[in-house]
Formats: C-alpha cells, sequence, structure tokens
C-alpha cells in the first residue's frame, strides 16, 4: 500500500505525449522552499485517498486515458511503490514517475524491473549544495548515481531544474549540465511565484528569474545536452 495525498484526473501536460492521470504520493525528503505541493511533504494518513478508489477510477477510464504520473512528494520513499506500478502497469498504462533522484537504489529496482516508462528527474541545484538549504544531510552520492541510473536506463527521460535564487545561478547551472552531459533532455522551469512550502518564497520576487535570464542560463546547458528549452 502508498499514501496517495491527491489525484489529478486528467492532465494534458504532465506525462510527453499522453493524456494522463497524476497521483501525488505523499512524504517528501526535502524541504525545497519552493515547493508548490506543501501538503505532500507530510505523510498525513488522514487526508490520504484510498489506494484502491484510485485503481477503479483507472480501471473505469480505460480506452481514455494513456498514462499515469507517479509524482509526489517523493515516491520512492514509499515501500509499496513498485506494487503501485505493477497494479497501473496491469490495467494497461504507462508509467512516468517524477523523482528528486534521492534513493537510487529505489530507482534501480523500478528501471530493472521494467515498472516504469519515463522517468522525469529533478536536479535542484549543483548536488554538493544540496545540504543545509533543501535538507539536512548532502545527497550528492545519491543524486549523482540516479542522473547517471536513468541516462543509461534505455528508457525515455528528461532531467529538470527550477530556477530559484539563490539555489541557481550561472555557475550552477554549469555544474548540472557537466553532470548530464549528453542527456536526451533538459528543461529549464520558471519559479511561478504562489504558494509555497515557504512562504516568503512565492511572496517575494527577489527569487524569480527573468526571461532574458533564464535564456542566459539556457545557453551555458544547451551545448551539453541533446535538447534543452525554458518551459
Amino acid at each position: 500500500m502508498v499514501h496517495i495525498g491527491g489525484l489529478q484526473k486528467v492532465s494534458m501536460i504532465d506525462y510527453p505525449e499522453r493524456l494522463s492521470a497524476v497521483i501525488f504520493l505523499s512524504g517528501c525528503n526535502f524541504h525545497c522552499p519552493y515547493c508548490h505541493n506543501p501538503e505532500l511533504t507530510r505523510s498525513d494518513r488522514d487526508q490520504s485517498v484510498p489506494e484502491r478508489d484510485v485503481l477503479a477510477y483507472l480501471r473505469a477510464r480505460r480506452g481514455l486515458l494513456d498514462g499515469v504520473v507517479l509524482t509526489g512528494g517523493e515516491p520512492t520513499l514509499q515501500k509499496g511503490l513498485p506494487d503501485l506500478c505493477r497494479a497501473v502497469h496491469a490495467l494497461g498504462y504507462t508509467v512516468k514517475l517524477d523523482t528528486n533522484g534521492s534513493v537510487p537504489e529505489v530507482l534501480q529496482t523500478l528501471i530493472r524491473e521494467n515498472l516504469i516508462d519515463y522517468v522525469a528527474m529533478d536536479v535542484k541545484t549543483d548536488p554538493d549544495h544540496y545540504a543545509p538549504s533543501l535538507c539536512r544531510q548532502n545527497p550528492a552520492a545519491a543524486i549523482k548515481a540516479s542522473i547517471q541510473l536513468i541516462m543509461a536506463s534505455g528508457l525515455p527521460y528528461e532531467f529538470r531544474t527550477t530556477c530559484f535564487r539563490p539555489l541557481v545561478n550561472a555557475e550552477t547551472m554549469a555544474s548540472i549540465g557537466g553532470l548530464i552531459k549528453g542527456a536526451e533532455t533538459f528543461a529549464i522551469q520558471k519559479f511561478c511565484a504562489k504558494e509555497t512550502l515557504d512562504p516568503d518564497a512565492g511572496s517575494s520576487r527577489d527569487h524569480l528569474f527573468d526571461d532574458n535570464e533564464l535564456l542566459g542560463l539556457k545557453a551555458i546547458v544547451e551545448p551539453m545536452v541533446e535538447c534543452c528549452f525554458v518551459r
């Protein structure tokens, strides 16, 4: 069993070339100040959606939806994730995983057992700079291992970075580009101020990059990857 914090019944943007449902799994090991799903950072079982109800919805929508996105929170923290992937596959759907890359052991299992069909990994900043801003302990080794696993997986994938000051600048973008050199796809995501885990992150414009600045960051990474774009 997994702890599901929410279900978006239809999405046209979360899974490339797929009409999908999005399952939000609760609980996260990072505390990104710009997180726009702050309610999912905790595993609050009093506000969970029963897994059987989600699977019943997916069963009823077969032939209408193409895929399912498993996002969070951080899905790989949940022990029941492989079984959920199997259940979704058994209903005839492809599975996209959104992950922060902090648990490469689980990611390796999902890839080895063909339980996922697409991976999107967030690279928050230079992996050596995650702590203490995003987490207590330095996860650099895990982040780098996950990047290597994904690039060697044979699956379609993307890496993505949300541009939020001071976590991202030209230097960190160059570092990220070096880590994912040769990657299929890298998305530079514009941070949009709204409800966030840290209220200051959503209320202050000091964290924002303008469109020209985002294009400048794109120019740094673009020569290192096959496809780079601003989202």
